[in-house]
C-alpha cells in the first residue's frame, strides 16, 4: 500500500483548518462528522431549493438544502439520515415522510477534504417557516421540475450563482433536459 505524505496543519480558524499534505494544500471542516444535502421533491412535482448570499462569492447561491453533521453539542455520534430530516426542517420548513441515501462524493476534491450525502426527501408536509437557524438568512424556493433548468437560467441571468449540486439534484428528481 501507498503511504501517504505527512499531514502539516498551516492554519486554522473556528470551523476550518488549512493543511499540507506533500505538494498538496487544502481545506479540512472541524467540529463535523458529515455533511448532508437533500433532494427535496413535493408531491405536486417541485424541487425545493435555498437561496442564501455565500461570502466567498460574495452573491446569493441557490442551492440543494444541506448542512453539516455533528456540528453541535450533543450531536457527535449523529446519523446522516437524523441531520438530513433536522436541515430539510430547518432550512426549508418542510418534514419527510421518506428519506433514500443516493450518493456520496466529493464537491470540490481540489479543494476539500469533505465528502457530501445526498438524500431523495418525498412525501413532503409543510410545517414551518424554514429560514435557517438564527445565523442564517434562508430563501425558500420551491421550483416545478418541469421549468427548473428555465428558473434556473433566469435566477443566474440575475446574478445569482447556482451550485452544481443542484443539477445532480435535477437529475436524481428524474427533471426533463
Amino acid at each position: 500500500m501507498e503511504q501517504r505524505p505527512k499531514k502539516t496543519i498551516l492554519g486554522r480558524g473556528g470551523w476550518l483548518r488549512l493543511v499540507k499534505q506533500g505538494r498538496w494544500e487544502y481545506v479540512e471542516r472541524t467540529n463535523v462528522s458529515g455533511i448532508v444535502g437533500l433532494v427535496a421533491v413535493t408531491d405536486d412535482g417541485k424541487l425545493v431549493l435555498v437561496e442564501q448570499t455565500r461570502a466567498p462569492v460574495g452573491r446569493p447561491v441557490i442551492e440543494l438544502p444541506a448542512g453539516l453533521v455533528g456540528d453541535s453539542p450533543g450531536r457527535a455520534d449523529e446519523a446522516l439520515a437524523v441531520a438530513a430530516r433536522r436541515e430539510l426542517l430547518e432550512e426549508t420548513g418542510y418534514e419527510a415522510r421518506d428519506m433514500t441515501l443516493l450518493v456520496e462524493g466529493a464537491p470540490s476534491a481540489g479543494l476539500t477534504s469533505e465528502t457530501i450525502v445526498l438524500f431523495l426527501a418525498t412525501g413532503l408536509r409543510k410545517v414551518g417557516p424554514g429560514g435557517g437557524d438564527s445565523t442564517e438568512d434562508i430563501k425558500v424556493h420551491e421550483v416545478p421540475l418541469a421549468r427548473a433548468r428555465e428558473w434556473l437560467s433566469a435566477q443566474a441571468d440575475r446574478g445569482a450563482v447556482i451550485d452544481l449540486k443542484v443539477y445532480a439534484g435535477l437529475y436524481f428528481a428524474g427533471a426533463p433536459k
